[in-house]
């Protein structure tokens, strides 16, 4: 039999998870409003049986001091703890779940490959097994079912029911050993669960057959059950591997997605030699070798050579993506041509790589509320279950007491809370994960079922409907005032640019490499979301960078920008109330814009471009675009007034957004999405982010978010409706205990495998 021992690793290890070292792999760290240091660590979990384990687990887990919350998966066999580092660590965890009687280990892609091995070889033996034993208690049983009238005599009969008994025991010592195991931990931790029912239709089955056996003139009478005792067994294992299977795949992107990180990089020094570091190791500015098929190993550039980059993992970008020097490479991203030196400029937790792994530790570790809906009413049905098959038993002790027990075991049997705590989440994992292996990634498995309801799409315009990165196209000098030659001005403009995130100062930054971004010689740096970016000079002079309001334009050049119909973006630069450049931009839509924006219309979504451009130019892009609605000139506080009005008038709204300016309006909206290239504090307030910014990945996103759904009520639906046709039928005494098992077991085997089509 398998012990909690055999799943995880003995509890006295779990303190070598308290080292920083090993807790930084699976943990995540911010401070909260009360200056606490709080973690957030993933957990994978193992000796799960049903989805009503998700909760024992929870409780032990919030029993811990220190514990600020917990959710746990069962589907995904994960979970999420949030908890006080000063008040409690890793091993008081692990060492919780444990006590409860359930494995734990920390979410690692390692660990992750030998427990699902360990777990698939466990389940096929115990399939194996009671399939072999139930083929031969069958050959047992079946003379007593081909005899003529007269039957069997008595003496070989009792001979066969022997045979059968002996082959019945490996069945329920080996092959039923997880219900009983999961039978005892929810006895032992007051919560009944599925293997509650199970585990008595087992054992009193086997109880009855063998008194019967044993006595055929006793109380149990003559009747043995050892065929459908064992075929029942057979028939659940079996849908459970299956489902266990499922559950493997399922887990296979995030495991994908951690396991590109190599274990060590090649560390140049200053002397020109190298050594071999741990990623741990590894710091800002290191320069690092990165050889032909290794991935890249923290976020950085390009410093010497150029290759191609394999970002599949990542962006969901099947092509190879070429990357000269001075280009930008993520960390997992794969060399697929050429040796290259790149300097590392982010690493660990702050690598895009560990975001997206963040995100689908999060999405994996959640339960819907839909699927905390089912997990509330499946003990109630359980329990119900418990007094039907009690009440039957009953009553067939006064009809036909030879079928008492027969019918018992078989109400105990054909019920199946598990497909109806199944039907949500096994779709909504399916769907996430092809989802991810396309690119988006979502932090809130709700977000399907909102964007499946979805009627009113806003969408922001630069570096959403066009290239995050604008092509810089040149300067107008407004003034001739300041001492400063052309030059000058624009290095200076460069200099303050070189603070901001924003798509135009970006690639103002990128246009003018020999304007040295002296970024210390400014002080008091401020950047005003939605309008631009201000600093004080060494002589305390303030100079703004942005708008035309927020720099102060004169009339002569807001006519400038107003009366030029061709003119694209623009950006402004001078002391305050004394704009001295007018940097031009032009502005490219992303490829597949035009026919994203026609399929998502064509999809039932009303769709508004929202953005704080210019109204004369935003109102062209929705004309071009065939836009019935477009608002432009919005500051953040338009913006979330817009989508607060949508929402006042009955409308389920979605938002999509890439800056800065963005956040507040992502936080109102009923489903947010962010561009992966867009700022952190946009992806951070995002139910979903599209890693590869392609405006189609949300066409897709909305297809699967509608076809989720219907696979969501087609599950719900099929749960209700074998459960309220199968019951009445063992009541009645119509359904033998090995039809019962067979019917449970495809109860939850279709519904998991309803819910795979979804990956397609």
């Amino acid at each position: 039999m398998s012990t909690v021992s055999e799943r995880s690793a003995a509890p006295s290890d779990a303190a070598l998870l308290d080292d920083p070292e090993q807790t930084a792999r699976f943990t995540s760290w911010s401070v909260d409003e009360a200056g606490r240091r709080i973690g957030v660590s993933a957990l994978r979990l193992s000796g799960i049986t049903c989805a009503a384990c998700a909760l024992p687990i929870e409780r032990a887990l919030r029993s811990v001091d220190g514990v600020i919350d917990a959710s746990v998966s069962a589907a995904a066999q994960r979970a999420a703890v949030r908890w006080d580092a000063s008040r409690t660590s890793p091993s008081a965890l692990i060492d919780a779940v444990r006590r409860a009687g359930y494995g734990a280990d920390p979410d690692t892609a390692a660990s992750a490959r030998v427990q699902r091995l360990r777990d698939s070889r466990r389940a096929l033996w115990r399939l194996f097994v009671a399939a072999f034993c139930a083929m031969q208690v069958m050959m047992l049983a079946t003379p007593a079912y081909v005899s003529g009238p007269a039957g069997i005599e008595p003496d070989l009969q009792q001979l066969l029911n022997w045979g059968s008994w002996v082959m019945s025991l490996p069945v329920l010592l080996f092959s039923a050993a997880p219900f009983f195991q999961g039978a005892w931990r929810s006895v032992r931790l007051r919560h009944i669960g599925m293997d509650v029912p199970v585990a008595i239709g087992i054992a009193v089955s086997f109880i009855a057959s063998s008194g019967a056996a044993f006595d055929p003139h006793g109380a149990f009478g003559s009747a043995v059950y050892f065929d459908s005792l064992s075929m029942f067994v057979a028939l659940l294992l079996g849908g459970r591997f299956l489902e266990l299977r499922a559950r493997h795949r399922a887990a296979e992107g995030l495991e994908n997605a951690l396991g590109t990180l190599p274990e060590a990089a090649t560390r140049l020094l200053a002397d020109g030699s190298t050594e071999r570091v741990s990623l741990a190791r590894l710091v800002a500015g290191d320069r690092v070798r990165v050889a032909v098929g290794e991935a890249f190993p923290a976020d950085g550039r390009l410093l010497e050579g150029a290759t191609a980059v394999n970002e599949a993992l990542l962006t969901g970008e099947s092509r190879p993506q070429r990357k000269d020097s001075g280009a930008d490479v993520v960390a997992g991203s794969v060399n697929l041509e050429a040796p290259v030196v790149m300097q590392v400029l982010r690493v660990g937790a702050d690598t895009r790589h560990d975001a997206i792994v963040a995100l689908m530790r999060e999405a994996q570790s959640q339960r819907p509320a839909s699927a905390r809906w089912a997990d509330r009413w499946a003990a109630p049905f359980l329990w119900t279950v418990l007094l039907l098959a009690a009440g039957a038993a009953a009553v067939w002790s006064v009809i036909d007491p030879g079928r008492a027990v027969w019918v018992a075991v078989s109400v105990l049997i054909v019920t199946c809370p598990c497909a109806l705590s199944l039907a949500t989440p096994s779709a909504l994992l399916a769907a996430a994960g092809s989802l991810a292996r396309r690119g988006v990634l979502l932090r809130r498995l709700d977000a399907l079922e909102t964007m499946a309801g979805c009627t009113r799409l806003f969408i922001d315009k630069t570096g959403t409907l066009t290239e995050d990165r604008p092509r810089y196209s040149g300067f107008e000098r407004l003034s001739v005032a300041a001492a400063k030659s052309d030059a000058g001005l624009l290095a200076a403009a460069v200099s303050l640019a070189a603070w901001s995130r924003h798509p135009l100062a970006q690639a103002l930054c990128e246009s003018q490499p020999q304007a040295s971004p002296a970024t210390a010689a400014w002080q008091s740096v401020r950047e005003e979301p939605g309008a631009g970016i201000e600093a004080q000079d060494a002589q305390g002079r303030c100079w703004r960078l942005g708008s035309a309001a927020w720099v102060g334009a004169t009339d002569a050049a807001e006519r400038v920008d107003h009366n030029e119909e061709a003119a694209g973006p623009a950006s402004w630069f001078g002391p305050v109330g004394e704009p001295l450049l007018r940097l031009n931009f032009d502005e490219a839509l992303r490829p597949d814009v035009p026919q994203a924006l026609a399929a998502l219309q064509a999809e039932g979504l009303r769709v508004t471009l929202l953005s704080g451009d210019a109204p004369a130019r935003v109102e062209r892009m929705a004309n071009r675009l065939g836009l019935t609605g477009a608002i432009g000139g919005a500051s953040p506080e338009a913006k979330l007034a817009a989508v607060r009005a949508a929402q006042a008038a009955g409308e389920t709204v979605a938002m999509l957004g890439d800056g800065i300016n963005d956040a507040p309006v992502l936080a109102q909206a009923d489903l947010s999405l962010a561009m992966g290239s867009g700022a952190l504090l946009a992806r951070s307030h995002a139910d979903a982010v599209l890693l590869a910014d392609r405006l189609g990945d949300v066409v897709e996103l909305r297809r699967l978010s509608r076809r989720c759904v219907r696979v969501i009520r087609q599950n719900i639906a099929w749960a209700a409706g074998y459960n309220a046709i199968c019951v009445p039928l063992a009541l009645a005494g119509l359904l033998p205990p090995w039809i019962a098992g067979l019917g449970m077991a495809l109860s939850s085997l279709f519904v998991v495998c309803n819910a795979l089509r979804l990956r397609r």
